[in-house]
């Protein structure tokens, strides 16, 4: 049967959509850590990590991270193997900027990038590449998970 320019790009479109695939799909389910040790947040709204660098927080996005974030994004974050992106690249080049206002404002953009993306989750061309999680994840856990991963980003990218 001869290739036609139609038939051609009816395959290439077919080739294309399952390279765009997820890897698997997942159905997002809520971690079971106990988050109480996270401070209440003063602005749930907030776009700032109100958790930087707290090591409870540290630790409980640890925990939440692995049971629900690990199939997709690799164990502790290691993305090295793991269908989905590497989140310890978001706000990395944060780290690079010397001016303190600047760096500040960095890091709130990738914050409010992280964290929509979690509320949202990520549909490209019509396909779910990550399930939203807003009603599966309080805002605290989001934010104490943004902590594990940014403390991740030291280590091999």
């Amino acid at each position: 049967m001869p290739h036609t320019p139609s038939r051609l790009a009816a395959i290439g479109l077919l080739c294309a959509s399952a390279l765009m695939a997820p890897a698997h799909a997942t159905t997002p389910r809520a971690p079971e850590v106990d988050s109480s040790a996270l401070a209440p947040l003063a602005n749930p709204d907030g776009e700032t990590n109100p958790y930087r660098n707290d090591p409870r927080a540290i630790a409980i996005g640890r925990d939440a991270f692995n049971q629900s974030c690990a199939s997709c994004h690799g164990v502790d974050a290691d993305a090295s193997r793991s269908p989905a992106p590497d989140l310890r690249r978001i706000g990395r080049l944060c780290a690079r900027v010397p001016e303190p206002d600047l760096k500040r404002r960095c890091l709130a953009d990738a914050d409010v990038y992280f964290r929509s993306t979690v509320e949202k989750g990520k549909i490209k061309l019509g396909i779910e590449h990550m399930p939203p999680w807003k009603d599966i994840l309080p805002t605290e856990l989001i934010w104490a998970i943004r902590s594990f991963v940014e403390t991740a980003q030291g280590q091999r990218l």
